[in-house]
C-alpha cells in the first residue's frame, strides 16, 4: 500500500534531532511531542490514519515520515473527508478511527464529521495541530479556539502545550473514545509541545477516569421487573438499534429474541444487528420504514427498545407514540432513559451484560398470532408500495429495482455505505445484510456528502470485504474531491451513484407538502463517468433497464475502484412515509 513521503530522506539538515523512534522506545528515553504522539497511537494498535498536513501541525508529520513502516496514512483531499473516512473505518473495524488535522480551517472542517460521529456514536481521536503555546488568544496565523468550537460536538476534547502531557492524554483519550458510548474526541496540540524533548515515561493504556463511569450499575432488580412484563405480554415488540453492534451483542440479541419468539424491528442503525432475513425482524423503523413496525408500534402492549435513543424519525408525535404500551428500555447511556419516552422500567447498562441476564428470566412465549399481523401490513405493503417499486411498468428506472439487482448479485455479503437522501432511504429499506456492521449511513445529523470518504474508510477497516457506495447527483458533489484520495491510495470501492437531476428529498417534501414548489432543488451534474475517467477511475452511465443487471455485475467485478452511474426516475417519491407532525400509525403507503 503507497504512503504518503513527506521530505526527501537523503536531504540534509542542520538540526540536532532527538534520536530517532525504533520498533521498542524505552522508558527515559528522549523523545520529542511528535515522536510521543507517534509511540501513543501504535501501543493503541491503530494502523491507519486519514488527515491532512499543514503548518502548525508539521512536527507531527515529520515525525510521522519516520513511523510509515507501522503507520499507514490516508492522504485525504479535504479534513472532511478525512474524519468521515474515520467514521468508516470505525464503524466497520470496530476500532478507533483516528484522523490529523492542522489548525485553523483544518481543525474547523472536521467539525461537520465529529457532529455526525457525536450523533451516531462513533469512536475517534482526531489531533489537531495548535500555534505555540505564547501565541493562544493573539489571533495569530491559523489560530481558531477548537477547544471551545468543537466541545459541544465531541465527547471530550483536550489541549495540550507540554509534551510531557502527551502519553497520558492521549490513553485517556482513546479510552474515553471507545468505552461505554462511544464517541468522537479531538485532542488539540500545540506547535512548541509537537517539538518539546522530554523524557518519555512510557505508554499505559487508560482504563479509568476518575469520575467518569462508561458503564451504569446494573441493577437486577430491574432485569427481574423487564422480565415479569415481558412474561405477562401478549403483544411484546422489540425495537433496537445500533447499541446492539456498538456493545458487541449481536450474538446475545439473537438469543433473546428467539428464546422469547419476539418480533424486533431495527432501526436506520441498528440494521444489520440480525441479518434482515431473520424470520423474527419484522424490518424497519421510522419516517420511511416498513408499514407493519410503524403501525404495531401503536397497538402492541409491551414495547423493549434495545440500544436505541427513540429519536424523532422514529417517534413522529411523541404525543401520539406507545402511549398504550409498557416501555422497557436497555442502555448504556443513562442520559437516554425518559429523554423523549416515558420508561415503565430502565434496565441500565452494556446490553452485552444485560442481555443475558434479561433472557435468562425469559419464558418461551407462542407469539405467533402477534406475528401474522405483521405478516399482514407485510403483505398491504408488498401490494401497494413495494411490488411497483420493485418492478415498475414505465421505462425509466426506479432506485428499488437497482437495489434489488444488486441484492441479487452480493447476496447480503456487501458493506453497504450510503450518502444521505432519497437514494439512502432506499437502500436501508431494501438492502440485504447477512453481516453485522454492513451498513454504513450517516442516521442522525444526515449529513450529505458522507458516502464517498466513509466509502473509503470502511473498504480500509474492511479489506477483504465489497464496498459499495450508494450516493445521490447532491451528495456525491459535496465530497467528490476524494476520488483523489482514491486514485492515490487504489482503495477498491464500488461507487453507485443514483441520478434522479433533483436534490430528490428535499424536492420530495416540496411536492407533498409545499404544492410542487421546486425551489432550487433541480441540480446540474458534471459528466461522473469523464469525471471519474480523470482520476484513473473506470465507469459507466446507464438509462436502459436492460443494461441494469449487466454494468452491476461488471462494476462488482471490476479489480479496482469503479464508478456506476444509474439515472433513474426523477420524480419517484420514497413510501411509505411518515409525514412530519404525524404519529406512527399514519403512516402514508402513497
Amino acid at each position: 500500500m503507497e504512503t504518503i513521503q513527506l521530505k526527501n530522506k537523503t536531504a540534509g539538515t542542520n538540526k540536532k534531532a532527538a534520536p530517532k523512534a525504533s520498533a521498542a522506545v524505552k522508558k527515559g528515553s528522549t523523545l520529542t511531542g511528535s515522536q510521543a504522539v507517534m509511540e501513543a497511537l501504535i501501543a493503541e494498535e491503530v494502523n491507519t490514519i486519514f488527515g491532512y498536513p499543514g503548518g502548525a501541525i508539521m512536527p507531527i508529520y515529520d515525525a510521522l515520515y519516520d513511523y510509515t513502516d507501522r503507520l499507514q496514512h490516508i492522504l485525504v483531499r479535504h479534513e472532511q473527508g478525512g474524519v468521515h473516512a474515520a467514521q468508516g473505518f470505525a464503524r466497520t473495524s470496530g476500532k478507533v478511527g483516528v484522523a490529523f488535522a492542522t489548525s485553523g480551517p483544518g481543525a474547523t472542517n472536521l467539525v461537520t464529521g465529529l457532529a455526525d460521529a457525536q450523533i451516531d456514536s462513533t469512536p475517534l481521536v482526531c489531533i489537531t495541530g495548535q500555534v505555540f503555546a505564547h501565541l493562544l488568544g493573539t489571533d495569530a496565523f491559523q489560530e481558531t479556539d477548537v477547544i471551545n468550537v468543537t466541545m459541544p460536538v465531541t465527547k471530550w476534547n483536550y489541549q495540550i502545550t507540554d509534551a510531557a502531557e502527551i502519553p497520558s492524554v492521549l490513553a485517556k483519550a482513546f479510552y474515553i473514545a471507545r468505552s461505554g458510548r462511544p464517541g468522537p474526541v479531538l485532542v488539540d496540540i500545540t506547535k512548541n509541545a509537537q517539538l518539546q524533548q522530554f523524557e518519555y515515561p512510557g505508554y499505559q493504556r487508560c482504563e479509568h477516569v476518575r469520575s467518569y463511569r462508561p458503564k451504569p450499575i446494573i441493577r437486577k432488580e430491574y432485569i427481574a421487573e423487564a422480565a415479569k412484563l415481558i412474561n405477562s405480554a401478549k403483544k411484546p415488540f422489540v425495537i433496537f438499534g445500533q447499541g446492539v453492534i456498538l456493545g458487541q451483542a449481536e450474538k446475545e440479541f439473537k438469543t433473546f429474541i428467539e428464546k422469547g419468539n419476539l418480533p424486533a424491528a431495527w432501526t436506520i442503525m441498528g440494521e444489520g444487528a440480525i441479518p434482515t432475513n431473520h424470520p423474527l425482524g419484522v424490518g424497519m423503523l421510522g419516517m420511511h420504514g416498513n408499514y407493519g413496525p410503524n403501525v404495531l408500534t401503536n397497538e402492541c402492549d409491551v414495547l423493549i427498545a434495545v440500544g436505541m435513543r427513540f429519536d424523532d424519525r422514529v417517534t413522529g408525535r411523541l404525543d401520539k407514540y406507545a402511549k398504550q404500551a409498557k416501555v422497557i428500555h436497555l442502555d448504556i447511556d443513562p442520559a437516554e432513559i425518559d429523554k423523549n419516552v416515558k420508561t415503565t422500567v430502565a434496565v441500565w447498562g452494556d446490553c452485552k451484560e444485560t442481555l443475558p441476564l434479561l433472557t435468562r428470566l425469559i419464558e418461551a412465549k407462542d407469539h405467533s398470532k402477534w406475528l401474522k399481523q405483521f405478516k399482514k401490513y407485510e403483505a398491504e405493503e408488498i401490494k401497494e408500495c413495494i411490488e411497483p417499486e420493485m418492478h415498475p411498468k414505465g421505462p425509466v428506472m426506479s432506485m428499488a429495482e437497482v437495489m434489488e439487482a444488486l441484492n441479487e448479485l452480493t447476496k447480503g455479503d456487501a458493506v453497504i455505505v450510503t450518502d444521505v437522501g432519497q437514494h439512502q432511504m432506499v437502500a436501508c429499506r431494501y438492502a440485504k445484510f447477512n453481516h453485522t456492521r454492513s451498513n454504513i449511513t450517516s442516521g442522525g445529523l444526515g449529513t450529505m456528502g458522507f458516502g464517498l470518504p466513509a466509502a473509503i474508510g470502511a473498504k480500509y477497516g474492511t479489506p477483504d470485504r465489497t464496498v459499495v457506495a450508494i450516493i445521490g447527483d447532491g451528495g456525491f458533489q459535496m465530497t467528490l474531491q476524494e476520488l483523489g484520495t482514491i486514485m492515490q491510495f487504489g482503495a477498491a470501492v464500488k461507487i453507485l451513484i443514483l441520478n434522479n437531476e433533483f436534490l430528490g428529498m428535499v424536492r420530495q417534501w416540496q411536492q407533498l407538502f409545499h404544492d410542487r414548489r421546486y425551489s432550487f432543488v433541480n441540480i446540474t451534474s458534471p459528466d461522473f463517468v469523464m469525471l471519474a475517467k480523470s482520476y484513473g477511475i473506470e465507469g459507466q452511465s446507464i438509462d436502459q433497464r436492460a443494461d441494469l443487471k449487466t454494468s452491476l455485475k461488471t462494476m462488482l467485478d471490476h479489480d479496482g475502484p469503479y464508478l456506476l452511474e444509474i439515472k433513474v426516475g426523477k420524480e419517484n417519491n420514497v413510501f411509505p412515509m411518515v409525514p412530519q407532525g404525524c404519529s406512527v400509525s399514519e403512516i402514508r403507503l402513497k
